[in-house]
């Protein structure tokens, strides 16, 4: 009984509950769409950078030799031939060493630099500890940090290879063994010297009187060479082409990736604020119109076009009203840009169409671009907060809810233990009634 009476006194609390489930799901779906619109934002903002559309591609006509695009808005167009006339090398110095017993009385010297006598060389002293054999230099050489590396091969004969490499390639990388290595078997010999990567164009430096020039790297990677390109090499060979062109494709992808945004927006705005009329059923966003003029807002951006800053205005020259040119500002269709809506209020992009358009006019192709994007991007961000902000207000409800939802926690837990007594209570007093009852009848039976 007091189960029963409880669930009527609990009904008030049911609401309160049924009414956070229906506010967490509101919640859900608004998340849904918030992501749905931070990516197009993030869409809409990898097309509006500059670096999207200064990107180039580049080839090589060379297996041996790897051209690659760097990020950044350095990129230009362009082509160069070169000759890979050297290789960059790090420094091996090796000596025969006894295969036991000290090789060292305790310091070693040793200057690290260019070797030019310079401001750039430096001294290194190292002090051993108590092993000065071969192994215990290699140690010291390597704990040492100073850009060196060294290692003792066991060679299986009377004599082991004391072997010291320098980390880094170029001549900036090159070192000297001054002293303190009284004790190797041979002398200390480089096997191999620090040298440079050197690329010669139009002859080189040898050729310098008809504009030849020669570039040198510690690595065998130029960065400098040509703007937003990166060439390594890795073998001498002459009459190396490496080419860089815009990558027009690159920026087409970026379109792509807006377009499918916009269309992902559209899909999740769709299906959190459907209605199927045949079973009457609405979903989570039905009623909320905020929501679903996401959809209409985007789509009416998408069908006016652009107007925008043109990119050539001269203010200094009067406009040709028959021609239209030297306008200020230009207003375009964004079937321009190859991006339209089809019958079923989806965004397409003709890659194709922008391609052409591009090489056409690629001046006024990219402020086009990049003002749809800003546009977009913009837009994206505002219904966003938009969205976060009813997020917020739902969040702060159902804190609310939940608050109300404990108070009733403590009153139904206070109402269960009256009703307990109260029926304890009377349970007691039919206990005592049942007892006279008892004795009663006992006393009219022995009449």
């Amino acid at each position: 009984m007091i189960n029963s009476l409880m669930q009527v006194e609990a009904a008030p609390q049911n609401r309160l509950k049924s009414k956070v489930n229906t506010a967490q799901t509101a919640i859900a779906s608004y998340q849904s769409v918030n992501a749905a619109l931070t990516s197009l934002k993030n869409s809409a903002d990898g097309l509006g950078q500059l670096s999207t559309w200064r990107a180039v591609k580049a080839t090589s006509s060379s297996s041996t030799v790897t051209a690659t695009a760097l990020t950044g808005t350095n990129g230009a167009s362009g082509t160069t031939v070169f000759n890979v006339k050297s290789l960059a090398k790090n420094q091996i110095t090796t000596a025969k060493v006894p295969t036991s017993g000290d090789i060292s009385s305790g310091t070693i010297q040793i200057t690290t630099g260019p070797l030019d006598g310079g401001t750039k060389d430096k001294v290194n002293t190292i002090t051993l500890g108590d092993d000065k054999s071969a192994k215990g230099v290699a140690a010291a050489i390597n704990a040492a940090g100073i850009g060196l590396k060294a290692t003792v091969v066991t060679t299986g004969g009377a004599s082991d290879i004391l072997q010291i490499s320098g980390a880094k390639t170029g001549t900036e990388a090159a070192f000297r063994i001054d002293s303190g290595l009284d004790g190797v078997a041979s002398p200390l010999t480089n096997v191999a010297s620090a040298a440079n990567a050197q690329l010669d164009i139009g002859g080189g430096d040898d050729n310098a009187a008809n504009g030849g020039y020669s570039v040198t790297s510690d690595t065998n990677t130029f960065t400098k060479l040509m703007p937003g390109v990166s060439i390594t090499v890795s073998k001498l060979e002459n009459d190396v082409m490496v080419t860089s062109d815009q990558d027009v494709s690159g920026i087409a992808s970026k379109i792509q990736a807006l377009v499918d945004a916009a269309n992902g927006t559209l899909s999740e705005v769709a299906k959190q604020t459907a209605y199927d009329a045949a079973t009457k059923k609405g979903s989570p966003l039905t009623g909320d119109f905020s929501v679903r003029n996401i959809s209409q807002s985007m789509l009416g951006k998408i069908s006016l076009g652009l107007t925008y800053k043109n990119p050539s205005y001269d203010k200094t020259q009067p406009t040709d009203a028959v021609t239209k040119t030297n306008l200020e500002k230009i207003s375009i269709s964004l079937s321009k840009l190859g991006v339209e809506l089809d019958r079923s209020g989806r965004l397409t992009f003709d890659s194709t169409k922008f391609t052409t358009a591009y090489n056409e006019n690629p001046t006024q192709i990219q402020a086009a671009g990049i003002e749809f994007a800003d546009q977009m991007e913009k837009y994206a961000g505002d219904q966003a907060t938009n969205v976060t902000s009813v997020i917020t207000g739902r969040k702060n409800e159902i804190d609310g809810l939940n608050t109300q939802i404990s108070s009733w926690d403590l009153r139904l837990a206070a109402k269960r233990t009256a009703l307990q007594k109260q029926y304890s209570d009377l349970e007691t007093s039919l206990g005592k009634l049942k007892n006279q009852s008892t004795w009663l009848a006992g006393q009219l039976s022995g009449l």
